[in-house]
């Protein structure tokens, strides 16, 4: 439908409208100077909801969460400057998770750019890296078509688009005429043609183990992977992204790989005679084999073959290519490989209930006891946010996945203090469900000035703090290249006084016999609380298949920490780190 803009309109009226009838909901931003049209038109529209935040970073990762457990399009704005320059990292977040978000980054007055004006940036350029659309309105005249193709450029390319926007034209008097605010959302359906799919099928069937891995492409095709997996007994492995869509109701599931890996994945990818990779842009090629022969299919073509090599590759949507490859599939009969490793898998499994168990009495408290308790305790159709780096690990070999349950992080751009921030943007598009982050100490405190939005927004999100006084990826990775984990340790507050000081339930956790009802009451509590959890720092996770030149290095580390005089525990700290990687 088509309607008119009225001449009393202003631009940033017109934006307002054309973003509502488009289905936006809310915009998160915060308010100032350039970007005061836009928010008053906000809120005389009372169409959108405007979530105020503490920091625009927090805004850019809010929206990008809420476009991703959506699929709609979300919005964030960011006043001249400073303002929308603190949007870019979680703008390239969302970008590189193909997350459709428009940003609204307000612009000083025309008159003056170019003059080296009071906070004067160039954001149509500075934009440019992390969208695929960004555009400068100059004029009232631009406005329409502009906002439409940035829409229409996030939803149908899966990402970021800017709208640069002056505060004066934001002001000035729309043109009059038809607005198209509809976007088209309806995808192709995109699969290989049959011949490829014959000389697949071929290479499966001729092959006596294969084994499958899939990534974030597999949403929506689980069951025909289970389906596949089932016709070629083939255990199926998974990237971090793909856990949520492939783990659960899959008995041929068989672990991560990569850094952050944990089973027999890499284990049946080294040794099977085909690999198939599924929807997955894995980015750790040390991980992936050479031996086997590898096909590929993705929908994005310029991701064929380049972390591997590439016996086959093929273009097509995971779930519209299987089902045309499923007819072609023969039964395979032999089930020893799956069963090796599937058998290999539970094992796996049993090492870490195993130090699950040894953690409810152990001190500092493992932090591997509390994602597992956490686990337990939480909702089948919970969402969870992960902070970058420990907080991760955990969440990866810890939380199950569940159909209905949701698994966001900065899985690809890779930022600290996402956890959070991804919350609220998970909790404000769904208020009904139950929203946990897991965070880091480093992470939570680089953003924490937002649990303030948590009580402005009645946002019931629930922050399991993993406090280990210490930047633990950091630490890990400067040990395994033999330093010294210098500039690591964190000296930390209490964070439970903290958030009951900005009205949260504040809870901190030291004996591991007080986890499991601290989190029961965290969980259940109708507003938002925070569970400061004091973790071991010693806890070492390895990726599944350690070097020796990791090994080398993380005992060189502790050698150079004993010779520099810094003695206290650091036998406790080589024992609990060896006894972690064997």
């Amino acid at each position: 439908m088509k309607e008119s803009v009225s001449l009393s309109q202003t631009v940033a009226e017109e934006l307002i409208e054309t973003l509502a009838q488009a289905g936006v909901r809310r915009m998160y931003g915060l308010v100032g100077d350039s970007l005061n049209p836009v928010t008053d038109a906000l809120h005389r529209s009372g169409k959108i909801d405007w979530i105020q935040v503490r920091h625009e970073e927090t805004a850019a990762f809010a929206a990008g969460a809420e476009a991703q457990l959506t699929g709609d399009l979300a919005v964030c704005a960011g006043s001249c400057g400073p303002g929308n320059l603190h949007l870019i990292n979680g703008l390239f977040d969302a970008h590189r998770s193909g997350a459709p978000v428009l940003a609204i980054a307000s612009h000083i007055p025309t008159s003056e750019i170019g003059n080296g004006y009071f906070q004067e940036t160039h954001p149509d350029q500075l934009f440019r890296e992390c969208s695929h659309y960004c555009e400068l309105v100059s004029n009232p005249g631009q406005m329409r078509r502009v906002l439409r193709s940035a829409m229409q450029h996030a939803v149908s390319q899966r990402g970021v688009a800017v709208v640069v926007l002056p505060g004066d034209v934001a002001a000035f008097p729309a043109i009059e005429g038809p607005l198209s605010p509809k976007i088209v959302t309806t995808l192709p359906l995109v699969r290989p043609h049959d011949a490829d799919l014959a000389r697949l099928a071929d290479l499966l069937n001729q092959a006596p183990k294969v084994t499958i891995f899939g990534g974030r492409g597999c949403a929506g095709a689980h069951d025909e992977l289970v389906a596949l997996a089932e016709k070629l007994k083939a255990p199926v492995g998974y990237a971090f992204r793909g856990k949520e869509w492939i783990e659960y109701d899959n008995p041929f599931a068989i672990g991560m790989s990569g850094l952050l890996g944990w089973g027999a994945a890499y284990q049946a990818m080294h040794g099977c005679d085909a690999l198939l990779l599924l929807g997955t842009d894995f980015p750790y090629e040390s991980f992936i084999p050479t031996k086997p022969e590898i096909a590929q299919i993705d929908i994005r073509p310029e991701r064929l073959g380049r972390r591997s090599k590439l016996d086959l590759g093929l273009c097509g949507d995971t779930r519209d290519t299987l089902g045309a490859l499923l007819p072609l599939i023969s039964q395979k009969t032999d089930p020893t490989f799956l069963e090796a490793m599937v058998e290999q898998h539970r094992l796996a499994r049993l090492k870490l209930s195993a130090g699950v168990e040894a953690g409810r009495t152990r001190k500092p408290i493992h932090p591997g006891f509390v994602a597992a308790t956490l686990d337990e305790l939480a909702g089948p159709n919970a969402v969870f946010t992960a902070d970058t780096g420990m907080s991760c690990i955990w969440a990866a070999r810890y939380l199950s996945a569940a159909k209905g349950r949701r698994l966001l992080g900065s899985f690809v751009h890779g930022s600290m203090a996402n956890a959070l921030p991804q919350a609220i943007g998970a909790q404000a598009a769904y208020p009904d469900r139950q929203v946990i982050a897991l965070s880091g100490d480093g992470g939570f405190a680089m953003l924490m000035g937002d649990i303030l939005t948590l009580g402005q927004h009645d946002l019931p999100i629930k922050i399991v703090l993993f406090n280990n006084h210490a930047l633990g990826m950091v630490q890990l990775e400067m040990e395994v290249a033999g330093m010294s984990p210098y500039g690591c340790s964190l000296k930390n507050p209490n964070f439970a006084t903290l958030a009951q000081s900005a009205g949260l339930l504040g809870l901190r956790v030291e004996d591991p016999a007080d986890l499991r009802p601290a989190l029961a009451q965290v969980l259940a509590h109708t507003g938002p609380a925070l569970i400061d959890v004091v973790t071991d720092p010693n806890v070492l996770a390895m990726p599944p298949r350690a070097t020796v030149q990791q090994a080398a290095g993380f005992a060189l580390a502790m050698t150079k920490i004993a010779f520099t005089g810094q003695l206290e525990d650091v036998f406790d700290t080589v024992a609990a780190n060896w006894r972690e990687l064997i």
